[in-house]
């Protein structure tokens, strides 16, 4: 069986899977697929490039809450690591860093 690709939208960041049929997907909802066309509108004659990211201030500061839990649950797994952290504590630990980090990809 193939595996499939999984890639992300390029609005929200959610995990698209990849269809073996049809162009590639960009988007995962059309609401996403909306907002893009609706921000590419609202940059025209701006200057801003196209794929540019436009965030507000909320927006970057709750991205930024998001790297800073993503990195607090990477040290804990490198404590957890240098203080001999058995497999299953480890994979707790890892698993919460996994989901803390597709979190914190997405921009919005």
């Amino acid at each position: 069986m193939p595996r499939r690709l999984l890639l992300s939208c390029l609005w929200c960041g959610r995990e698209i899977a990849e269809s073996d049929v049809g162009r590639r997907r960009r988007y995962c909802r059309q609401s996403c697929r909306q907002r893009a066309y609706e921000h590419r509108k609202g940059l025209e004659g701006t200057g801003i490039p196209d794929d540019a990211v436009v965030l507000s201030a909320q927006e970057a500061a709750d991205l930024a809450d998001r790297w800073f839990a993503a990195r607090c649950a990477a040290e804990d797994v490198a404590i957890a690591v240098a203080e001999g952290a058995d497999a299953r504590e480890l994979a707790v630990l890892t698993t919460a860093l996994v989901s803390l980090t597709k979190d914190a990809e997405r921009l919005r």
